[in-house]
């Protein structure tokens, strides 16, 4: 099975909340209400620095992904 890269998710306990959870290395949910960031993964040894830049990336990847789903639901 071949799965996205991120997927939007909502859960009955938090229901205010939009999570934004991706799938591929580094494993980490966005909690959109305040843009908490809970990694799903060990991330010891990894280089600091590069680790930043590629979350930086990512974050602005899972808003883009976030706002493409959101047109689709006000069509």
């Amino acid at each position: 099975m071949q799965l996205p890269k991120f997927v939007l998710a909502d859960n009955s306990d938090f229901p205010d909340d939009i999570f934004i959870i991706h799938l591929d290395f580094p494993r980490f949910i966005i909690n959109l209400k305040d843009d908490e960031v809970e990694f799903l993964e060990d991330l010891e040894g990894e280089d600091e620095t590069e680790l930043e830049s590629e979350m930086e990336h990512l974050i602005t990847l899972a808003g883009e992904f976030y706002d493409k789903e959101m047109e689709g639901y006000e069509e």
